[in-house]
């Protein structure tokens, strides 16, 4: 009875050690989920970038400045005279925060009715922009009580606004990012499957002694699975529109657009796994835990990218998800058109390039 035992164990322990590749998926995997989790997660708000607006410097501004800059959570980079620029700014992602005090602040503070600021803050990440308002206001706090202290009872007036996310509703940031999540394990783990369970069946053969050279193989495989992908992409649309109020601010064709390129991608990295793989289980895993981890925690689908530490982030630049979660969310909240998402579209472009290129090298299928 024991000897049998002791025999399945033994013949379970050659089965694990038989598939190498699972076995180093299972030991690997923990590792690298405490590591990501443990860097990735984190709602640490730092090197806030603020800009200052005051459109007659004075003593007070240098004073209130120094405020700002005294803590080392905030880094005041742009110093305006009017609100002009602010708008642009705050598109091309180069500032989180604004401080707009009226002019000739000095002597606002000396009259009866004091002197106000507006903070104006980027909101498209509520949790952030709140945290973000928070601190300003703290340090605007202490910023009045000092004025208090020394010229006693000197009325002060904050106002805040919040842009791109007035309500601060948690839809408008978390929807676009599932978006990107669906897209990639779903479009990904089509194609992936695809070409695995045509090895599993044998019917790799038949394309493999067809007129058809590789990339119109692989082209074949990747063009039906667009057209599902592209469907599954305005379907998740629909519902941020229509359930979630998720609003539209951008170009729907560019939104569109941008959503089918990264569908593209998507295929592409599914169709490049599959290459490298035997099995439709093998498939499955590599996509889902070579795709689900990075982009969850990496694509800034969640957590701040900035609060990650910095040898992370440029770790992060390998992810696709990444650049389509700020494509989508910089059309849908800020209105963003294709001049300043230039830089994201290429990266996606190459992506796609380097994926398709790197599969029909890869399609090597060795018959056995």
């Amino acid at each position: 009875m024991m000897n049998a035992f002791f025999g399945l164990i033994r013949k379970e322990v050659y089965h694990i050690l038989r598939d190498r590749r699972t076995l180093t998926v299972l030991l690997l995997m923990p590792l690298v989920q405490v590591l990501l989790f443990g860097y990735a997660i984190r709602t640490d708000v730092e090197d806030i970038r603020l800009a200052l607006v005051t459109p007659s410097p004075d003593a007070e501004t240098h004073r209130l400045k120094a405020t700002l800059e005294g803590s080392d959570r905030f880094h005041v980079t742009r110093l305006l005279r009017s609100t002009d620029q602010l708008e642009s700014l705050f598109q091309q992602g180069a500032i989180d925060q604004a401080l707009v005090v009226e002019s000739d602040f000095a002597s606002a503070l000396r009259a009866p009715s004091g002197a106000g600021v507006l903070l104006i803050t980027d909101a498209m990440n509520p949790n952030i922009g709140r945290i973000r308002q928070d601190y300003a206001q703290a340090l605007l706090g202490d910023y009045e009580q000092s004025l208090n202290t020394s010229a006693g009872g000197i009325p002060f007036r904050i106002e805040t606004r919040a842009r791109y996310n007035p309500t601060l509703e948690s839809a408008y940031f978390f929807v676009p990012g599932l978006l990107a999540f669906v897209l990639t394990i779903v479009s990904a783990l089509m194609t992936a499957l695809s070409i695995a369970r045509e090895k599993e069946t044998g019917t790799m053969e038949t394309m493999l002694v067809s007129p058809l050279q590789q990339w119109q193989v692989v082209s074949g495989k990747v063009v039906p699975y667009v057209v599902v992908g592209f469907a599954n992409a305005v379907t998740v649309l629909g519902v941020a529109y229509s359930v979630f109020d998720v609003p539209l601010r951008g170009s729907l064709g560019l939104l569109l657009g941008e959503s089918l390129l990264f569908v593209l991608v998507c295929l592409s990295l599914g169709i490049f796994i599959s290459t490298r793989t035997d099995s439709q289980r093998t498939a499955m895993m590599g996509t889902l835990v070579g795709l689900m981890l990075p982009t969850t925690l990496l694509s800034g689908m969640i957590f701040p990218i900035s609060s990650m530490p910095d040898w992370l982030q440029p770790v992060t630049h390998v992810v696709p998800a990444k650049w389509f979660v700020h494509i989508i969310r910089e059309i849908l909240l800020k209105g963003a058109g294709l001049d300043l998402l230039g830089l994201e579209t290429l990266v996606l472009v190459g992506m796609a390039g380097v994926f398709l290129g790197a599969s029909t090298l890869s399609f090597n299928v060795r018959l056995e």
